[in-house]
């Protein structure tokens, strides 16, 4: 009996530890399964499972050490020291927020000072007439960056295991919150609050455990560009430069905005309607998805189509990153785009009008006239589909 109870409590003792960070982060196979229950109970749980399994052990350790032979001892010795570096493993270098430092400095530059290359993409924010960019291959390291927009706090979040951008207020009950990165669901990353240690999918802004369960964050529309386009429609912008202390995190991230990047979990397939292609999902009514092909539009420039009754428009800027889309729809009209010229303009079928590719009317009858902006983000489709369920293709 006390042979089994060291060895049964030797292996629940391995088996607590690496799980709590197996469930949580990108390792082959944990990702598939809805296991996020299972993990919140084991990370809320894992000090007193410790000391319940030290209890237990206590003796069976101590008999052992006592009164086996030699290399039995040793062999037990070996498996103890062998827990302890697992203990450290998971514990302070597999932990996600021991993996993904926030920035310690955050500088701001306008379009004249700006050292970001302005070929890069960024996420856009503009709230009450200030607008601030933060580049993709910057807080795709960090995973989350906190600032502030006219005196409004944003939590300016990023995945890229699954290209979404999302940017939300960090305000939980109404009071200013603090989230660490704790891990993935789905290979989606997931923050912990400070104050009820729930945990929220980044892709959502839901929380998917925990005390605040169902519960979501207010998202800020944002917008996914190149530098060179998001100062085309906000020249007064500033944009976040990199932290000189995390240059080498980020030199990892070359080629992350292309699709080209080394890494399988971050590298894209370029056929269509694969796990890893790049799509743009649409929101265009609330819960209610749409997905199209990054490859149509890329080869296309314009799609015009209709989701519920919706007449959606996406458009794809000369740059061929920056990408918009539209309610067809102003003033009880739907408008049709029949041309697109080579300096990120278009044309309406019904008044033959110019409009800019960002939806707003140039010149002729609609001149001064802006379409309006849903909801949208490039992504990978093994994303979207998982977290927009129900989604039409």
């Amino acid at each position: 009996m006390r042979k089994f109870i060291l060895v049964a409590g030797l292996i629940l003792l391995f088996a607590v530890e690496i799980l709590r960070v197996y469930f949580i982060m990108p390792f082959p196979g944990s990702q598939k399964a809805d296991t996020i229950g299972f993990a919140y109970w084991l990370g809320r749980n894992i000090i007193w499972l410790r000391i319940l399994l030290a209890v237990i052990l206590i003796y069976p350790v101590v008999y052992a050490l006592r009164n086996n032979r030699r290399w039995k001892k040793l062999a037990l010795v070996l498996v103890l020291f062998l827990y302890f570096i697992v203990f450290y493993f998971v514990n302070f270098r597999f932990e996600a927020d021991k993996m993904f430092y926030q920035p310690t400095v955050k500088t701001f530059y306008n379009r004249t000072e700006n050292k970001v290359d302005s070929n890069k993409l960024v996420l856009g924010v503009l709230i009450n007439g200030q607008s601030k960019a933060y580049p993709v291959e910057v807080i795709g390291y960090h995973h989350q960056v906190r600032d502030s927009i006219s005196e409004k706090p944003v939590m300016v979040t990023y995945c890229t295991v699954c290209r979404t951008g999302r940017v939300y207020s960090p305000l939980v009950n109404g009071k200013p919150e603090e989230f660490r990165l704790v891990g993935m669901d789905h290979f989606n990353a997931m923050f912990e609050d400070a104050g009820t240690k729930s945990w929220w999918q980044q892709a959502t802004g839901q929380a998917i455990a925990g005390k605040l369960k169902g519960t979501t964050l207010e998202e800020i529309p944002s917008q996914q560009m190149t530098l060179a386009s998001w100062f085309r429609l906000h020249p007064n912008s500033t944009v976040l430069q990199p932290d000189g202390g995390f240059k080498k995190r980020y030199d990892d991230l070359e080629g992350y905005d292309e699709g080209t990047i080394a890494g399988g979990l971050e590298h894209r397939d370029s056929t269509s309607w694969s796990d890893k292609s790049w799509v743009i999902g649409v929101n265009y009514a609330p819960g209610k998805y749409k997905a199209y092909d990054w490859n149509e539009l890329v080869k296309k420039q314009v799609i015009q189509d209709s989701a519920g009754n919706i007449p959606l428009l996406l458009t794809l800027d000369d740059d061929g990153k920056s990408f918009h889309t539209f309610n067809r729809r102003l003033a009880d009209q739907v408008f049709d785009f029949s041309i697109l010229h080579n300096d990120n303009t278009m044309t309406d079928r019904q008044t033959g009008s110019l409009w800019t590719t960002d939806g707003t009317g140039i010149f002729g009858l609609m001149n001064g006239y802006q379409l309006e902006r849903l909801p949208s983000y490039q992504e990978f489709w093994h994303s979207w589909k998982q977290f927009h369920p129900g989604t039409e293709k």
